[in-house]
């Protein structure tokens, strides 16, 4: 699993106020997500990554929105939850994944928030969010103006009780409205998840699960609770009407094929392999479990935790059963490197290159080993790797790294400083950024196109956190 963290930048206090609110997710918001203590915030994977590929594509098809190239984001935390917050990603929580067993119960929450991109309820509720505001604006300052008015007919007695209500009453009854707005959104997506579905062939059955499962998990959360203060509707009636509408699919029975269960089998343990503590992942898949996937999560956790040796037996073995498998080859590449075998990483991330269908995050991989064996000999290979990589993956920091590295070993000054700018600038980093590129700057010739990249970089506008 090729971990790409990716910089997370904190919210302002408004911005965050209005980025909660216009997130619609899968959950029943019975309280925020924990995120995990340690590791990136964001998970990349070739393997999962095009299995969520394929689980999505029809989808969209169905939705009408091939052509907005949308992308589905991992992100490593372990509680169950999928949202969007634009019209570009679909975000997924690891936990969701490991938790689903099936791929129609992850697919049927990708078809939930494709629902909320197809109905652009994020551009309405930003209209909502704002019409909201100009409500709230003109509500405090007739309040203001009552308390004004109550203070100068009762001199020495303070600003009035009246004026006071007459602010939080209409702030009340402006956040009932919007969170019923919300609600309704969410069952316009549930509606439109399953239309997809039944669109592709696909059952219901699984967001019906999931949700109920939801439903059961936040029960004794929901007693007592106000209905008309949830941003998403009652679990009890969102699973009655989610059930209604989803049974009336012809596909309600129909099963996922074998061999797509076993590729998400597979995507489970690959994550339970990598983000669980070894005794945990035991405790899963006990040494009595001789299944694929079994042994693909002890042979990662081996590898993580234990004796690289073992670990690299346990692949091999994997590799003989699945000679074809490219995520293998990725897996015993990926552990020769971060074992100090950079050399040896080379000919097993090689063949994950050629038999992956979407390798660019091989490829990345691959130009790392190949700029870690210290040999100039082979950094025009890696160049030309990283390169091709890096039109598919342009936002990837770790790509622009190991290139500055790679034009490092080559001597090209120039365009490794560039590519090191071009790694800051990703990280969030932009005064790092702005500092290399004016060196590469000075190391181009004028309005060549490395200097034009480089002025990009120093005259890009500064974000405007600080001025709001």
């Amino acid at each position: 699993m090729t971990e790409t963290p990716i910089k997370v930048r904190p919210f302002r206090p408004a911005a965050r106020a209005i980025a909660l609110a216009t997130a619609c997710a899968v959950g029943f918001a019975a309280g925020p997500a924990q995120a995990q203590a340690k590791g990136p915030p964001i998970i990349r994977d070739a393997e999962i990554e095009q299995l969520l590929r394929e689980y999505t594509q029809p989808i969209l098809r169905a939705a009408g929105l091939t052509q907005q190239n949308i992308q589905v984001v991992i992100i490593n935390d372990r509680s169950f939850n999928a949202f969007v917050m634009d019209g570009r990603r679909i975000f997924i929580n690891s936990g969701a994944l490991t938790e689903a067993t099936t791929p129609n119960q992850v697919i049927g929450v990708l078809a939930h928030e494709t629902g909320h991109i197809a109905g652009g309820h994020l551009a309405r509720l930003r209209e909502q969010l704002a019409a909201a505001q100009t409500q709230m604006i003109l509500a405090m300052l007739l309040g203001v103006g009552a308390m004004v008015a109550g203070a100068r007919a009762s001199p020495g007695s303070g600003l009035s009780q009246a004026g006071a209500a007459a602010i939080v009453g209409p702030q009340e009854s402006i956040r009932r409205s919007l969170l019923a707005y919300q609600r309704s959104q969410e069952e316009q997506a549930d509606r439109a998840g399953v239309k997809f579905l039944t669109a592709i062939g696909q059952s219901a059955k699984g967001m019906y699960e999931t949700f109920k499962r939801l439903a059961d998990q936040t029960l004794f959360a929901a007693r007592g609770t106000d209905p008309y203060v949830q941003s998403h509707p009652m679990p009890a009636e969102r699973v009655a009407a989610l059930q209604e509408i989803a049974r009336t699919s012809p596909y309600w029975d129909k099963k996922d094929p074998p061999e797509l269960q076993a590729r998400h089998d597979m995507m489970r343990a690959k994550i339970i392999g990598f983000m669980e503590q070894p005794g945990s992942v035991v405790r899963r898949y006990p040494l009595s479990d001789t299944s694929l996937p079994a042994r693909y999560a002890r042979a990662i956790s081996t590898y993580r935790h234990a004796d690289i040796r073992s670990a690299l037996a346990q692949i091999d073995a994997l590799i003989q059963i699945q000679p074809n498998n490219p995520y293998f080859y990725e897996l015993k590449g990926q552990a020769l490197l971060e074992g100090g075998r950079a050399a040896e990483a080379i000919a097993p991330l090689r063949r994950a290159v050629q038999l992956a269908p979407h390798p660019a995050l091989i490829q990345i991989m691959l130009g790392q080993a190949l700029v870690a064996t210290n040999d100039s000999k082979v950094a025009e290979e890696a160049i030309s790797l990283l390169r091709a990589a890096l039109v598919k993956e342009p936002e990837s920091p770790e790509g622009y790294a190991q290139l500055a590295m790679a034009y490092g070993r080559k001597g090209d000054l120039a365009q490794a400083d560039l590519a090191a700018a071009q790694a800051a600038f990703m990280r969030g980093d932009n005064k790092t950024a702005r500092e290399l590129a004016t060196r590469a700057k000075m190391r181009f010739p004028i309005g060549s196109p490395g200097w034009v990249k480089a002025d990009d970089i120093v005259t890009v506008k500064q974000p405007t956190a600080k001025r709001n």
